[in-house]
Protein backbone atom coordinates (compact mmCIF):
# COMPACT_ATOMS: atom_id res chain seq x y z
CA UNK A 1 0.00 0.00 0.00
CA UNK A 2 1.53 3.86 -0.94
CA UNK A 3 1.57 6.34 1.61
CA UNK A 4 0.01 9.48 0.77
CA UNK A 5 1.85 12.00 -1.25
CA UNK A 6 0.19 15.42 0.69
CA UNK A 7 2.93 15.88 3.57
CA UNK A 8 5.50 16.17 0.90
CA UNK A 9 3.98 18.08 -1.80
CA UNK A 10 3.13 20.52 1.66
CA UNK A 11 6.57 20.25 3.01
CA UNK A 12 6.99 21.29 -0.93
CA UNK A 13 5.03 23.96 -0.58
CA UNK A 14 6.57 25.33 2.26
CA UNK A 15 9.95 25.39 1.07
CA UNK A 16 8.96 26.89 -1.73
CA UNK A 17 6.85 29.94 0.44
CA UNK A 18 10.73 30.04 1.89
CA UNK A 19 12.23 30.61 -0.34
CA UNK A 20 10.02 32.86 -2.27
CA UNK A 21 10.06 35.11 1.17
CA UNK A 22 13.98 34.95 1.33
CA UNK A 23 14.01 36.35 -2.35
CA UNK A 24 11.41 39.27 -1.32
CA UNK A 25 12.98 40.03 1.82
CA UNK A 26 17.29 39.80 0.40
CA UNK A 27 16.37 40.82 -3.25
CA UNK A 28 14.24 43.96 -3.27
CA UNK A 29 11.22 41.76 -5.06
CA UNK A 30 7.89 42.93 -4.49
CA UNK A 31 5.91 40.67 -6.91
CA UNK A 32 4.66 38.08 -5.34
CA UNK A 33 3.94 35.90 -8.05
CA UNK A 34 7.91 36.50 -9.89
CA UNK A 35 9.05 35.36 -6.58
CA UNK A 36 7.13 32.21 -6.36
CA UNK A 37 8.23 31.82 -9.86
CA UNK A 38 11.61 32.38 -9.40
CA UNK A 39 11.93 30.16 -6.00
CA UNK A 40 10.25 27.19 -7.82
CA UNK A 41 13.12 27.64 -10.63
CA UNK A 42 15.77 27.55 -7.83
CA UNK A 43 14.18 24.87 -6.21
CA UNK A 44 14.17 22.78 -9.21
CA UNK A 45 10.29 22.61 -8.78
CA UNK A 46 9.72 24.68 -11.89
CA UNK A 47 6.18 22.68 -13.23
CA UNK A 48 5.05 22.23 -9.97
CA UNK A 49 1.10 24.00 -10.03
CA UNK A 50 1.67 23.20 -6.31
CA UNK A 51 2.54 26.95 -5.66
CA UNK A 52 2.31 28.27 -2.60
CA UNK A 53 -0.54 31.53 -1.51
CA UNK A 54 0.41 35.50 -1.52
CA UNK A 55 -0.54 34.62 2.23
CA UNK A 56 1.91 31.64 2.79
CA UNK A 57 4.41 33.58 1.36
CA UNK A 58 4.01 36.59 3.42
CA UNK A 59 3.31 34.73 6.84
CA UNK A 60 6.94 33.26 5.62
CA UNK A 61 8.64 36.72 4.81
CA UNK A 62 7.35 37.77 8.43
CA UNK A 63 9.09 34.91 10.02
CA UNK A 64 12.42 35.83 7.92
CA UNK A 65 12.21 39.56 9.11
CA UNK A 66 12.00 38.63 12.34
CA UNK A 67 15.23 35.79 12.43
CA UNK A 68 17.49 37.84 10.34
CA UNK A 69 16.48 41.18 9.68
CA UNK A 70 15.42 41.79 13.78
CA UNK A 71 17.67 45.49 13.67
CA UNK A 72 16.69 47.29 10.70
CA UNK A 73 13.21 45.82 10.02
CA UNK A 74 11.33 47.52 12.46
CA UNK A 75 13.18 51.12 11.81
CA UNK A 76 12.36 50.59 8.34
CA UNK A 77 8.67 49.54 8.26
CA UNK A 78 8.45 52.47 10.85
CA UNK A 79 9.72 54.90 8.29
CA UNK A 80 7.50 53.32 5.20
CA UNK A 81 4.69 53.80 7.56
CA UNK A 82 5.46 57.66 7.96
CA UNK A 83 5.75 58.05 4.70
CA UNK A 84 2.54 56.27 3.91
CA UNK A 85 0.57 58.45 7.31
CA UNK A 86 2.32 62.11 5.35
CA UNK A 87 0.93 60.87 1.82
CA UNK A 88 -2.56 59.91 3.19
CA UNK A 89 -2.66 63.32 5.32
CA UNK A 90 -2.20 65.28 2.12
CA UNK A 91 -4.73 62.74 0.42
CA UNK A 92 -7.30 63.35 3.25
CA UNK A 93 -10.10 64.76 1.34
CA UNK A 94 -10.37 61.06 -0.55
CA UNK A 95 -10.63 59.48 2.66
CA UNK A 96 -7.47 57.19 2.57
CA UNK A 97 -6.96 53.68 3.60
CA UNK A 98 -3.65 51.85 3.78
CA UNK A 99 -3.30 48.80 2.44
CA UNK A 100 -0.54 45.88 1.28
CA UNK A 101 2.79 44.64 2.98
CA UNK A 102 3.49 47.65 4.57
CA UNK A 103 0.11 47.68 6.75
CA UNK A 104 0.46 43.81 7.39
CA UNK A 105 3.93 44.54 8.25
CA UNK A 106 5.92 42.69 5.43
CA UNK A 107 7.32 45.68 3.84
CA UNK A 108 11.25 46.02 3.47
CA UNK A 109 12.97 49.08 2.23
CA UNK A 110 12.06 48.54 -1.32
CA UNK A 111 8.53 47.98 -1.03
CA UNK A 112 5.73 50.14 -2.34
CA UNK A 113 2.98 52.23 -0.66
CA UNK A 114 -0.68 51.14 -1.16
CA UNK A 115 -3.04 53.86 -0.96
CA UNK A 116 -6.62 53.42 -1.51
CA UNK A 117 -8.82 56.82 -2.38
CA UNK A 118 -12.51 57.05 -2.78
CA UNK A 119 -14.38 59.67 -5.56
CA UNK A 120 -16.99 59.46 -8.03
CA UNK A 121 -14.89 61.76 -9.87
CA UNK A 122 -12.62 59.81 -11.03
CA UNK A 123 -10.88 63.06 -12.41
CA UNK A 124 -11.02 64.99 -8.50
CA UNK A 125 -7.91 63.19 -8.31
CA UNK A 126 -5.89 64.12 -11.06
CA UNK A 127 -7.02 67.76 -10.49
CA UNK A 128 -6.12 67.30 -7.05
CA UNK A 129 -2.57 66.11 -7.92
CA UNK A 130 -2.37 68.78 -10.60
CA UNK A 131 -3.30 71.37 -8.60
CA UNK A 132 -0.44 70.35 -6.03
CA UNK A 133 2.24 70.64 -8.62
CA UNK A 134 2.79 66.78 -7.60
CA UNK A 135 4.30 64.72 -10.77
CA UNK A 136 2.72 60.99 -11.22
CA UNK A 137 2.52 58.32 -13.73
CA UNK A 138 -0.98 57.36 -14.24
CA UNK A 139 -2.38 54.22 -14.97
CA UNK A 140 -5.32 51.82 -14.36
CA UNK A 141 -5.97 48.90 -12.08
CA UNK A 142 -8.16 45.92 -11.42
CA UNK A 143 -10.05 46.17 -8.36
CA UNK A 144 -13.40 43.73 -7.39
CA UNK A 145 -16.17 45.77 -6.97
CA UNK A 146 -19.90 44.94 -5.94
CA UNK A 147 -18.52 41.29 -6.74
CA UNK A 148 -17.47 42.36 -10.58
CA UNK A 149 -13.30 42.95 -12.04
CA UNK A 150 -13.64 46.39 -13.07
CA UNK A 151 -10.82 48.79 -13.88
CA UNK A 152 -10.26 51.82 -12.16
CA UNK A 153 -7.88 55.13 -11.98
CA UNK A 154 -4.46 54.74 -10.41
CA UNK A 155 -2.07 57.30 -9.82
CA UNK A 156 1.89 56.51 -8.61
CA UNK A 157 3.93 58.84 -7.11
CA UNK A 158 7.56 59.05 -5.83
CA UNK A 159 8.22 60.34 -1.98
CA UNK A 160 10.96 62.54 -1.32
CA UNK A 161 13.14 59.18 -0.42
CA UNK A 162 11.99 57.67 -3.92
CA UNK A 163 9.52 55.56 -1.93
CA UNK A 164 6.43 54.84 -4.67
CA UNK A 165 3.03 55.39 -3.89
CA UNK A 166 0.38 53.88 -5.61
CA UNK A 167 -2.88 55.27 -5.60
CA UNK A 168 -6.02 53.54 -6.23
CA UNK A 169 -9.43 55.22 -6.81
CA UNK A 170 -12.41 53.32 -5.87
CA UNK A 171 -16.33 54.89 -6.48
CA UNK A 172 -17.89 56.69 -3.21
CA UNK A 173 -20.09 53.62 -2.61
CA UNK A 174 -17.32 51.03 -2.50
CA UNK A 175 -16.13 53.06 0.87
CA UNK A 176 -19.11 51.64 2.66
CA UNK A 177 -19.48 48.34 1.27
CA UNK A 178 -17.88 46.34 4.21
CA UNK A 179 -15.31 44.96 2.48
CA UNK A 180 -12.69 46.86 4.62
CA UNK A 181 -11.11 45.12 7.42
CA UNK A 182 -8.33 46.44 10.02
CA UNK A 183 -6.40 43.63 9.05
CA UNK A 184 -6.17 45.06 5.34
CA UNK A 185 -6.88 47.82 5.72
CA UNK A 186 -6.46 51.24 7.82
CA UNK A 187 -7.55 54.66 7.61
CA UNK A 188 -5.51 57.47 9.17
CA UNK A 189 -6.31 57.10 12.65
CA UNK A 190 -5.60 53.61 12.49
CA UNK A 191 -2.12 54.11 10.91
CA UNK A 192 -1.40 56.98 13.36
CA UNK A 193 -1.96 54.08 16.24
CA UNK A 194 0.02 52.00 14.62
CA UNK A 195 3.07 54.68 14.91
CA UNK A 196 2.45 55.11 18.32
CA UNK A 197 2.12 52.17 19.57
Amino acid sequence: MRKPTAPHRDLMREQLAHQAAKLMAEGGITDFAFAKRKAAKQLGAFETQHLPSNEEVEAALHSYRALFQAEDHPRNLRLLRQEALDAMRQMEPFHPYLTGSVLSGSAGIDSDINLILFSDDAKAVLLFLLKHNLEFEDGEWMAKIGGRDETVPSYTLSSETGTRIHLIVLPENARHSGSRHPETHADIAAVEGLLAA
